[in-house]
């Protein structure tokens, strides 16, 4: 073998031999980089788990979703979600207008970070504002679950609503949250949702009350009872006042017909004299101030007081003088008050 065949056939080797390094080398290249991207995918799914189980898979998830539901009156489904058993109440509170109303003034909520409570369950709070004052509110939640093996899942702790006890005074009924509701003996307990706020009243022709407030921020939060002072109107007692005048001006005038020093009416007039038939004018000239009150669950009016003049001539029985009678007598009297739907009866009480 010639020197130049020995020298060609080493060249092909060494090129051989280069081809392959460089070969070897590209796919230790491609395999890193196909590790690269394996890694990456893999940190960017731990991330994105991350981010899932503090996001739409935190337990604040939940809490948010129920404040949803209770802002837009969906009863049903903030049941659902506070998986809440209801007690034995009034459910009017729980659904719709009336529940809209309670969370309407809910404001400048901030969630914050769950807290371990142990046994897989968390303490999320939330800070808000109901009409300026600051409130917060604790919501026990617990796992119940993951979803797509790596995503959790949160639910509340099943409990019972709380109630709210609210009376009205001499009434069947009250707006609560503005919504009539009735109110047997003056009574009811309302299972309601929280947080929110409660308002009662009664705006009626012949009874009305102020509106009164009740916050709730918690389940185990006690709240005093709404208490509806009723109270009767102007429509009302210019209802009396007119009956009472009624009852006064025509008691005048059947005295005058009947020419009655003493008639079956709350003033009278005494003399040992003999009164001239003909002569006897009777007129009221100070009508009582009607005050009504409750007691005893009924609507009582006060005592009536007022004033009774009496015009007539008499003869004295000792001398034969004829005499003026100008005399102004004090009267009261009581009266029983009735009202059914519009209809107001007022029956004087006399004595005998």
């Amino acid at each position: 073998m010639s020197q130049g065949a020995a020298l060609t056939r080493a060249f092909r080797r060494g090129a051989g031999n280069l081809r392959y390094v460089q070969t070897s080398q590209a796919l230790v290249r491609i395999a890193a980089g196909w590790l690269l991207v394996l890694m990456l995918a893999v940190a960017g799914a731990i991330v994105a788990v991350n981010l899932v189980n503090h996001s739409i898979a935190s337990p604040q998830q939940p809490v948010r979703e129920y404040l949803a539901a209770l802002q837009k009156g969906e009863g049903g489904k903030a049941l659902g979600l506070l998986r809440a058993s209801v007690p034995r109440s009034n459910a009017a509170m729980l659904d719709g207008a009336a529940l809209q109303t309670a969370s309407a003034r809910i404001a400048d909520v901030k969630y914050g970070e769950a807290e371990d409570r142990g046994g897989n369950q968390v303490m999320v709070p939330i800070d808000y504002t109901i009409d300026g004052n600051q409130l917060r509110t604790e919501f026990l939640l617990e796992r119940s679950g993951t979803e797509w093996l790596f995503f959790h899942k949160w639910s509340f702790v099943p409990a019972a609503l709380p109630v709210l006890d609210v009376t009205v005074v001499n009434s069947n009924e009250a707006l609560l949250n503005g919504v009539p509701v009735n109110m047997p003996n003056g009574r009811n307990s309302f299972a309601v949702f929280y947080p929110g706020e409660y308002d009662a009243s009664l705006n009626g022709q012949y009874f009305s009350a102020p509106t009164t407030r009740a916050t709730l921020s918690g389940r185990d939060v006690p709240t005093a009872p709404l208490n509806v002072l009723t109270e009767a109107t102007d429509a009302l007692n210019d209802a009396v006042s007119d009956k009472v005048k009624e009852f006064l001006d025509s008691c005048a005038d059947a005295a005058d017909k009947q020419q009655q020093l003493q008639p079956d009416c709350p003033f009278y007039h005494a003399t040992n004299n003999r009164v001239i038939d003909g002569t006897i004018d009777w007129a009221i000239t100070e009508y009582p101030q009607v005050s009504i009150e409750p007691f005893d669950g009924r609507w009582v009016v006060a005592p009536l007081d007022g004033k009774a003049r009496i015009k007539a001539r008499q003869v004295d029985l000792f001398t034969g003088a004829v005499l003026d009678v100008d005399t102004v007598h004090n009267f009261s009297f009581t009266t029983r008050l009735d009202i059914d739907a519009d209809t107001v009866k007022l029956t004087p009480q006399l004595s005998d």
